[in-house]
C-alpha cells in the first residue's frame, strides 16, 4: 500500500468524510527541501466532515497531523490542507 492509500486510510477512519480528496503533489516540490526524489513526501488534502464543526482551523489541522504523525515519521514532508465542515461546503 502506498502512502497515499495509507493516508487516504487513516483520514476515513477517523474523520467519515462527507467528500475527501488526497493528492501527492511531490513532483511540484521536486529540488524543495524535505523532497525525495522517490516522491511521496507533499500532498494536498481537502476533507469535509462533521467532526470538524466545533473545531477551529488550527485545532482541525492539529488533529489531522496527529492523525498521520506515523506517516511523518516515516518521510512525510508537507500537507496542504483544506478541512471544512459541511456548512462551509
Amino acid at each position: 500500500m502506498d502512502r497515499r492509500a495509507r493516508m487516504q486510510a487513516l483520514l476515513e477512519q477517523n474523520f467519515a468524510p462527507l467528500h475527501m480528496a488526497v493528492e501527492d503533489e511531490s513532483a511540484r516540490h521536486a529540488g524543495h527541501a524535505g523532497a525525495s526524489s522517490a516522491g511521496e513526501t507533499h500532498y494536498n488534502v481537502t476533507i469535509v466532515s462533521e467532526k470538524f464543526s466545533a473545531l477551529s482551523r488550527v485545532e482541525r489541522s492539529r488533529i489531522v497531523h496527529s492523525v498521520l504523525k506515523g506517516e511523518f515519521d516515516q518521510g512525510l514532508h508537507a500537507l496542504s490542507l483544506s478541512l471544512r465542515s459541511p456548512i462551509e461546503k
